[in-house]
């Protein structure tokens, strides 16, 4: 397993375990979560900081909008795009 999919995989458990709380539910790295509804713009904040603990990269909340957060991949990508790393 690369490490970009062992990011993927730790986000997208964090997701469903911890924002939309429903563990049966079946998210991808590619499933819409913002513009589908299923997130909303309180738990992008929740999102955003375990995106910088699994990137291991700091990433200025003010460089990022919510379709940059709309699917993991997308996230994952923000994360390289406008993070620094710790």
């Amino acid at each position: 397993m690369t490490d970009e999919q062992a990011q993927t995989g730790e986000l997208i458990e964090f997701i469903v375990r911890h924002v939309i709380r429903r563990p049966r539910s079946e998210i991808t790295a590619n499933t819409p979560l913002v513009s589908s509804g299923m997130i909303d713009s309180f738990a992008l904040v929740d999102i955003l900081l375990k995106l910088e603990d699994v990137s291991k990269m700091r990433i200025p909340a003010s460089k990022v909008q919510p379709k940059d957060m709309d699917t993991v991949n997308l996230m994952l990508s923000t994360a390289k795009r406008v993070g620094k790393p710790r």
